[in-house]
C-alpha cells in the first residue's frame, strides 16, 4: 500500500521540476527586460530628482513589479513536459504577449506622467508633466519649444501678465486647478526671464539661517554641485502631490546647479 504513494510523490516531484525550471528562467529574462528599461526610464524620463519629485519611482516599481511577478507565475502554472510541443509553445507565446503588452502599458502610463518642463512660476519652480498639460491648449505651444522633449525636464519661464484682468483670469484657473505653469502660452525660453528668476531668488546663506537644522543637507548639495554660498541663491520648488523641494541656481547666471530636499516655501 505504500508503493503507489511514494511513487505519486516521485511523479509529483519529476513533475514539479521542470515548472520551476522554466519559470526561473523566464524570471531571469523578466528581470533583465526590467533592467533595461529602468536605464530608459531614469535615465531620460525621470532623472534624479524626479524619480523623487514626480514620483516616477514607485510608478515605475508598481509597473514591474505586477509584470516580473505575472509571466513567471503564469509559465510556472501552464508548464507541462506532457503537452504537446506545439500546445506548449502557443502557451508560452500567449503569456510573453501578455507580458510585453502589459509592460507596454506601463511604459506608456509612466510616459504620459513624465515630468517634461520645469518652469519659473513667478516666485517658485513649478514641475511640469505631460498628463498637466491640456490637450485644448497644446496648439498654443510656442515655436522653438518642444510641448514634452524627450530627455529630462526643459527649464522655463512665464512671461509676465499683460495687464491685471488677464492676471485675474489665469489665477481664478489657477485656483480651480489649472496652474499658470501648465498653459503653453505663458511659456517662454529659460535664458529670456533670467533677470527675473534671479530678481526673486534669495541668498542660500538665508536659506541656512530659516532652516540651521538643515545645513548638513544643504552644505552637501553645494558640495555636490561643486558650488559655495557665497554664489549660490535659491528659489522653491513644487512638483507632484505637494512635494516641494528648493531649487539651488547660480547667483549669476541662474544656471540650475542643485537640488535639496527641503520645503522653503
Amino acid at each position: 500500500m505504500q508503493q503507489p504513494s511514494l511513487s505519486a510523490e516521485h511523479h509529483t516531484a519529476f513533475a514539479f521540476k521542470p515548472r520551476l525550471r522554466a519559470a526561473g528562467i523566464h524570471l531571469v529574462l523578466s528581470v533583465l527586460v526590467a533592467i533595461a528599461t529602468a536605464l530608459l526610464v531614469f535615465s531620460f524620463w525621470y532623472p534624479w530628482p524626479y524619480n523623487e519629485l514626480s514620483g516616477g519611482r514607485e510608478l515605475f516599481r508598481l509597473v514591474v513589479a505586477v509584470d516580473i511577478v505575472l509571466g513567471p507565475l503564469l509559465t510556472f502554472i501552464v508548464f507541462q513536459r506532457s503537452k504537446p510541443r506545439a500546445e506548449l509553445r502557443r502557451d508560452l507565446a500567449v503569456i510573453v504577449a501578455l507580458q510585453l503588452a502589459g509592460l507596454a502599458y506601463g511604459l506608456w502610463t509612466v510616459h504620459q506622467a513624465r515630468p517634461v518642463h520645469l518652469v519659473f512660476e513667478y516666485d517658485r519652480f513649478r514641475v511640469v508633466h505631460q498628463v498637466d498639460i491640456p490637450r485644448e491648449l497644446e496648439a498654443a505651444v510656442p515655436p522653438g519649444i518642444p510641448l514634452a522633449p524627450l530627455g529630462g525636464p526643459t527649464p522655463l519661464v512665464l512671461r509676465p501678465f499683460r495687464d491685471a484682468a488677464e492676471q485675474g483670469e489665469y489665477t481664478m484657473a489657477a485656483l480651480q486647478g489649472l496652474q499658470v505653469s501648465m498653459r503653453p502660452e505663458l511659456w517662454q525660453p529659460y535664458e529670456v526671464g533670467t533677470a527675473r528668476v534671479l530678481q526673486a531668488a534669495r541668498p542660500v546663506s538665508q536659506l541656512k539661517q530659516r532652516f540651521p537644522q538643515q545645513g548638513a543637507a544643504i552644505d552637501a548639495a553645494l558640495s555636490q554641485a561643486g558650488r559655495d554660498a557665497a554664489g549660490t541663491v535659491y528659489l522653491p520648488l513644487i512638483a507632484r502631490q505637494a512635494v516641494a523641494w528648493t531649487v539651488l541656481l547660480d547667483a549669476k547666471s541662474a544656471e540650475i546647479v542643485g537640488y535639496v530636499p527641503l520645503d522653503s516655501f
